[in-house]
């Protein structure tokens, strides 16, 4: 029924202005906003959205955005370099920079300005 039909994600922030600051400037997406909506362009034609929820938000506690890249001790670096904080969880025991290097991708998590959970990550 949808196969050919074209499809996006959202997730609500408490701030679109913060948030089309850091997903704008802190990340480089591309971002525009049309009636108080922040979409986000994401590299391959994929889009995201980001919706207004003011007091009434909660931020997500699950991964809502993953980003690939080629070097993730370069992305960490980069991101620390913008005043990126990185995540800790119990049982990743993630090393100096704050990536988790054991099972699967090394993956680095992180939180935009709405505490909405994002990661980067590299496939081994």
């Amino acid at each position: 029924m949808f196969g050919k039909t074209k499809a996006f994600s959202g997730f609500s922030v408490n701030d679109v202005q913060a948030a089309k600051q850091f997903y704008g400037e802190t990340l480089g997406l591309e971002v525009s906003e049309s009636h108080g909506i922040l979409t986000l362009h994401l590299a391959g034609g994929g889009e995201v959205i980001a919706y207004p929820k003011g007091d009434q938000h909660a931020p997500a506690s699950f991964t809502i955005l993953n980003f690939q890249v080629e070097d993730i001790d370069a992305a960490v670096d980069e991101l620390t370099r913008r005043g990126v904080a990185f995540q800790r969880y119990p049982g990743l025991e993630a090393d100096e920079k704050g990536i988790f290097r054991g099972g699967g991708p090394l993956i680095a998590w992180f939180t935009d300005p709405s505490g909405n959970i994002l990661a980067v990550l590299q496939d081994r």
